[in-house]
């Protein structure tokens, strides 16, 4: 099932996809939706309400405001580790245990939104094309044997990094954390529509030209060992999203280092779930 939250009569409505038509669910969020559970999910296919065309739906994030915080995850392909540890003329390390951080929840951007650029605020805008894991339910020392059932679907986020932000702070959240700097989408397709997550090719486009392609399974950390080690002594709640890294490609480390300007267009594609596609403005 593929999820997404649109304006419908100007309001953010939750809606199901069908082919290339979208059907209302009222009385529900996404969020009121995910904290529901499998139950409530099932009922939704007995829907029969008149659906709106796709393509006339403007589509918002799947969850547009977070409870919290987008977790993220650093260095987690290795290329991309040696790529970023290259770029500053360090040996590459690869990660031990995950390297955990958050995206602030103003971040959340939709689909297709503008992301924001202001030359006062930051000149290297960065593009991360990540696969994102939705938390399905409550839980806390979740195990690895356990981990994918606390799973509740996929969606593709776009982790927009301020390099030069980033550098100034010397870590992570203030040059990820920037309005509009977290686009997600185009939906959420349900866990068991996507077979294995580990098998999903994953790319970003900047005006048509690839600048990254990976897959999935080339993570170092795969999704249990994620939920294992960030759970551990701290509750995952539903709704809670996992940018699950990114591969290699990355604009800051190529030579010499690309950054997006005015009018470039991103899309951020994972196959099974779907492409989101953002314009620099």
């Amino acid at each position: 099932m593929r999820l997404v939250t649109f304006l419908h009569h100007s309001h953010p409505a939750l809606g199901i996809v069908h082919g290339q038509a979208v059907t209302p669910v009222p009385g529900h969020s996404m969020l009121d939706l995910i904290t529901a559970g499998q139950d409530t999910l099932a009922d939704l296919n007995a829907l029969h309400r008149t659906a709106v065309a796709l393509a006339d739906a403007q589509l918002l994030a799947p969850i547009p405001v977070p409870k919290r915080n987008i977790f993220c995850v650093g260095r987690n392909y290795a290329e991309h580790a040696k790529e970023s540890a290259g770029a500053f003329g360090r040996e590459a390390k690869i990660p031990k245990v995950p390297v955990f951080f958050t995206k602030a929840t103003h971040a959340v951007n939709g689909p297709y939104g503008d992301i924001p650029f202001d030359p006062a605020v930051s000149t290297q805008i960065d593009w991360e094309a990540e696969l994102g894991v939705v938390i399905g339910r409550r839980g806390k020392n979740i195990s690895q044997a356990e981990a994918m059932s606390y799973v509740f679907g996929y969606t593709v986020i776009n982790d927009v990094s301020a390099r030069d932000l980033q550098s100034a702070h010397s870590q992570f959240f203030k040059g990820k954390s920037l309005d509009g700097a977290c686009p997600m989408g185009p939906w959420i397709v349900t866990a068991d529509e996507v077979a294995d997550p580990h098998t999903l090719g994953i790319r970003c486009r900047v005006n048509g030209v690839i600048k990254q392609e990976a897959v999935t399974s080339q993570m170092i950390f795969k999704i249990p060992a994620l939920i294992e080690s960030l759970s551990l002594g701290m509750t995952l709640e539903p709704g809670d999203v996992i940018a699950t890294g990114t591969p290699s490609g990355v604009g800051f480390a190529r030579t010499p280092p690309e950054f997006l300007k005015p009018g470039d267009v991103v899309e951020c594609e994972v196959d099974g779930v779907g492409t989101i596609r953002n314009r620099v403005a």
